[in-house]
């Protein structure tokens, strides 16, 4: 799935450049005139401007114009090739092609200013033959203004019509209009911006100027560095790429497929308490290897504990006759610290370290204790919270079973090496609530749920583990000497109650098999990813790898 959209963006990212620049630049843009008011100000504003001597003129006329005003227009081809005279919508006979109108003003003057090259000058005035009036046969061919000039008093509009110009591509020309207001009106507000259109030949007059496509005549700007068009161009590639690095940095990257895939089962077993990690990464290597032929078991009951994890583990390699220098292909087990003697054939590697806590129920009334205090609660020589500076309640103490490496961690790292006293009752929901009391249990979520739902009662599990659990609310993690259950707590103030996790494999994992493929992933590809995100330190980071203790 995630490839299909990865693909469909680099689709999507080349197809709208591409369809906006044949729009842009092949369709729309082929035929474009193009307008853009330059100038339309009050001639009192524009009395120190070099066109003002224009104003001069008319006033030389006798005419005094009333709140005379300029406007600047400038007419361009904004398409890609020559605009010729067929292009404009007007009749082929008819010499006009636009027509601007101005409401609220009357034409006053128009003028042709700054052509792109001299030959446009030629489209605005035409030749005329009248006859002679000195009595003879003999005409005469007068040149006169090529423009056309219309005043409307009942509509309070003046106009111009333009002829039609053949403009090469990029050539442009101006004119500049000298407008009044109209007698009869006494308004003292701005002008409305004039209207630029093109005709069909008839007395109809539509947005379209040319003939190609029935286009608009086209409002142009002053570009600094890219037109409108251009900058939609570059905004859609940037999004494009924008989106195609932010799919595969948070996406791609963290779905990137292992660098090998490997078909076959691979049966994992060992600690509940690492179970989680490994669990979500067996997950994620089954999705990147989807069609690979990969398949993991990952049933409740596959993680029953460290010892029992190695056990299996043993027996699986020896019911397969694999022997002495050959590996089993298929079987990985999980512990909490080092195995106990007694599986000669059996390899570890050393893959994170694991932060365990001891969890409170809420009634106890504690949030730190020393770890004399501890021991003391483990050896049975304190049987009520009140004891430790908690509530006036009854310990319970609710233990993991023997075989479990998160209990044998305890032991080591945190009660000296001495085992906590035997059971009080074989079920934990035989404990009485006004009385102490000690039970075992065989999984770190029975732990939890235990330990949460009875008050008083006392437990321990992997630390990242609790703040997920639905029983998290009625637990407490406990400080040790003020001292956080966290891998920084580990680091950097030595809190004492963690272990090293090992990956357990019968002689050395064949290469190329699907164990090698998986341990690979979780501790050189994408797997340590999780790892980390459920709380774990990696060996790989780890100041010495093979003995992986925290820094």
């Amino acid at each position: 799935m995630s490839e299909q959209v990865e693909q469909w963006i680099a689709i999507l990212s080349l197809t709208f450049p591409v369809a906006a620049f044949l729009w842009e630049f092949a369709i729309v843009g082929r035929k474009r005139l193009g307008y853009r008011v330059q100038m339309d100000t009050l001639a009192a504003d524009a009395a120190d401007k070099p066109y003002a001597d224009v104003l001069g003129d008319m006033e030389h006329d006798g005419h005094q114009l009333k709140d005379p005003s300029f406007v600047l227009l400038r007419i361009e081809n904004a398409g890609s090739t020559k605009i010729v005279s067929d292009d404009y919508l007007a009749d082929p006979d008819d010499p006009y092609g636009i027509k601007v109108t101005f409401r609220d003003r009357r034409v006053a003057a128009v003028v042709l200013t700054d052509p792109s090259r001299e030959e446009l000058r030629d489209f605005f005035f035409r030749d005329e033959e009248y006859r002679a009036d000195d009595g003879t046969d003999r005409t005469r061919t007068v040149a006169k203004p090529g423009f056309r000039r219309d005043n409307n008093e009942g509509q309070r509009t003046g106009t111009i019509r333009l002829p039609k110009v053949m403009l090469p591509r990029g050539d442009e020309y101006k004119v500049l209009v000298v407008l009044e207001r109209w007698a009869a009106d006494n308004g003292t507000g701005p002008f409305p911006e004039p209207v630029v259109q093109g005709a069909d030949g008839t007395d109809r007059w539509y947005d379209p100027v040319l003939r190609f496509f029935r286009l608009q005549a086209t409002r142009t700007e002053s570009h600094v560095f890219a037109s409108r068009p251009a900058w939609w161009v570059i905004w859609i590639l940037i999004a494009a790429v924008l989106a195609q690095a932010c799919f595969t940095l948070f996406v791609r990257e963290d779905r990137r497929p292992p660098l090998d895939c490997v078909g076959g089962t691979l049966n994992l077993h060992g600690s509940t308490a690492f179970a989680p990690a490994v669990r979500a990464a067996a997950e994620d290597y089954l999705k990147r290897c989807e069609g690979a032929g990969v398949s993991i078991p990952l049933a409740d009951d596959t993680f029953k504990g460290s010892t029992d994890g190695v056990t299996d583990l043993d027996q699986a390699g020896k019911n397969a006759e694999i022997q002495v220098g050959d590996g089993l292909a298929d079987h990985i087990a999980f512990t909490d610290g080092l195995a106990s003697d007694g599986h000669p054939r059996l390899v570890p590697k050393p893959v994170a370290f694991s932060v365990f806590t001891l969890v409170v129920n809420k009634d106890a009334g504690v949030e730190n204790l020393r770890l004399a205090q501890i021991r003391d609660i483990f050896a049975g020589r304190v049987t009520n919270w009140s004891q430790v500076g908690g509530n006036d309640v009854p310990v319970h103490l609710v233990n993991r079973d023997p075989g479990s490496g998160t209990r044998s961690t305890l032991v080591t790292k945190v009660l000296d090496g001495r085992e906590p006293p035997q059971f009080t009752v074989t079920d934990c929901a035989a404990l009485k609530s006004g009385r102490y009391g000690r039970c075992e249990v065989t999984s770190t979520d029975t732990m939890l749920n235990t330990s949460a739902s009875t008050p008083g009662a006392i437990g321990y599990s992997e630390a990242a583990g609790v703040a997920g659990h639905k029983a998290a609310g009625r637990l407490v993690k406990l400080k040790i000497d003020g001292r956080e259950p966290t891998a920084e707590g580990v680091e950097d103030t030595n809190y004492p109650y963690w272990q090293t996790e090992f990956a357990y494999t019968y002689g050395e994992a064949p290469a190329g098999s699907v164990v090698a493929a998986f341990l690979n992933f979780l501790t050189q590809q994408s797997g340590r990813d999780i790892l980390h995100e459920h709380g774990h330190g990696l060996c790989s980071e780890a100041q010495d790898a093979g003995e992986c203790r925290p820094v």
